[in-house]
């Protein structure tokens, strides 16, 4: 009996000790002191305006000469969070008026926004699509949970007396600059994809911060807006209801088509590196392809053409790997009834000469192994339309009568047209500069 009652007492002392560690109601500031702070930040006006504008060319010009540095600096600067979690501190207090302004001031800067990075891309000579722009035109599971847990140590910083550097940390995190910047670029450069695209991820992060803010705010408890006319209270409630559902469930199956989408590739690639591991067959090409109602795994192969009974066996593994919805189109065997890519033929035994060449010399010497070259496919379809394919490798070069040895970044590409010696200037000069490499000998076939 002693013994029962001192383990209950030592249980009471450690969830005492927790919530006393966990306890959010710690140095919190008053509730009229955060709903003024947070009115405040969601005003664009004066000072707020001009502050965005200068962000939002900084953050253009970051994304422009690919520096991650600058865009940091941009989001630092950026104000944007004001109004996002001013529209989830009203849905959480009930203050209709706040609501309304919120959205109108968050509606304004997203349009100034991207009038601002529309006319730097229109004026700027850098037209080309770097990586870290490109990295903001489509949306991924991990965008959803760091917009959602940003926004939570957003409201939860914004909520204490001692203000600390949460709020710069959360607007570095979720990146809402960037995506408005890639917008912009996509409208001065025509290409309505990267604009939608840039959109989307920004809608995603803007609906998740909202959605936390709320969060917290119930949670803390915070009084809700009274009116002496219970009639307009109640229609202030029926107003925000409406507005939360019809903007709380789309962006709900939306974070649900992104994680689906997530899973299915990453569940495709496992059963395809599995699967289809064949030492006289290898896969040159693999199309991973997500609709809701049909999913399906393009493969193209090269080598022994498989059987059709072992492609059927391989079939029915596939709801080991979660894919019982999923169509598998298998392409192989050189002949014209298939639509096959010659040109990612030829990349891809072009790129596994360069890999085996490479590792076999490198194993061989005592030169120093460099680092893998980074995949720069999306952005040499974006920059160079007119490129087929292309391959890339660091390769050793020695010399017959020298003992000597130099290493060359290697890259042979394909185009469907002939280029001229500028844009063959064009194409090596930002090679050099976009894989980092000290001299790029550029082989066109």
């Amino acid at each position: 009996m002693k013994r029962s009652h001192r383990e209950s007492r030592l249980w009471r002392k450690i969830r005492i000790t927790v919530q006393r560690q966990f306890n959010l109601y710690l140095d919190k500031a008053n509730d009229e002191e955060v709903i003024i702070g947070i009115t405040k930040s969601s005003e664009f006006k004066g000072a707020n305006l001009w502050t965005l504008i200068f962000a939002i060319f900084i953050a253009s010009i970051g994304l422009n000469v690919n520096s991650t540095a600058v865009i940091i600096g941009a989001m630092l600067i950026s104000p944007l969070m004001g109004p996002i979690m001013g529209i989830g501190l009203s849905v959480g207090i009930s203050d209709f008026d706040l609501l309304k302004k919120s959205s109108r001031n968050l509606l304004i800067a997203t349009m100034i926004s991207i009038a601002t990075s529309t006319l730097y891309f229109l004026i700027t000579p850098l037209h080309d699509a770097q990586s870290e722009l490109l990295a903001r035109t489509t949306p991924s599971v991990w965008d959803v949970f760091i917009a959602f847990l940003g926004g939570l140590a957003g409201i939860v910083g914004a909520t204490r007396q001692e203000k600390s550097n949460v709020i710069p940390g959360v607007a570095i995190a979720t990146a809402l600059m960037p995506p408005l910047c890639t917008a912009g670029f996509g409208l001065a450069s025509g290409n309505l994809l990267y604009f939608a695209g840039a959109l989307y991820l920004y809608f995603i992060n803007s609906i998740f911060i909202c959605l936390s803010t709320l969060l917290i705010v119930r949670f803390l408890k915070f009084r809700k807006k009274r009116f002496e006319d219970k009639r307009y209270e109640q229609k202030v409630s029926r107003y925000i209801l409406i507005v939360t559902i019809i903007t709380v469930v789309p962006s709900i199956y939306l974070a649900y088509r992104i994680v689906d989408k997530s899973i299915f590739e990453n569940n495709a690639r496992h059963f395809v590196r599995e699967e289809f591991n064949f030492s006289n067959t290898q896969v040159v090409n693999r199309n991973f392809i997500y609709r809701p109602q049909q999913k399906e795994i393009n493969l193209l192969l090269i080598g022994a053409e498989l059987a059709d009974s072992a492609i059927s066996r391989i079939r029915k593994r596939m709801g080991q790997y979660h894919l019982e919805q999923t169509q598998l189109v298998v392409y192989q065997g050189l002949n014209t009834k298939q639509e096959v890519d010659f040109s990612q033929i030829k990349a891809s035994i072009l790129e596994d000469v360069f890999r085996q060449d490479s590792s076999r010399k490198t194993t061989t010497t005592n030169t120093p192994v460099h680092p893998p070259l980074p995949d720069i496919t999306n952005e040499f379809k974006a920059l160079f339309p007119f490129c087929q394919y292309y391959a890339a490798s660091d390769m050793i070069f020695r010399r017959p009568d020298s003992s000597s040895q130099d290493t060359i970044t290697v890259v042979m590409a394909g185009f469907t047209r002939k280029i001229n010696q500028a844009e063959k200037t064009r194409v090596q000069r930002w090679l050099k500069y976009r894989l980092a490499a000290d001299s790029v000998k550029l082989v066109i076939q």
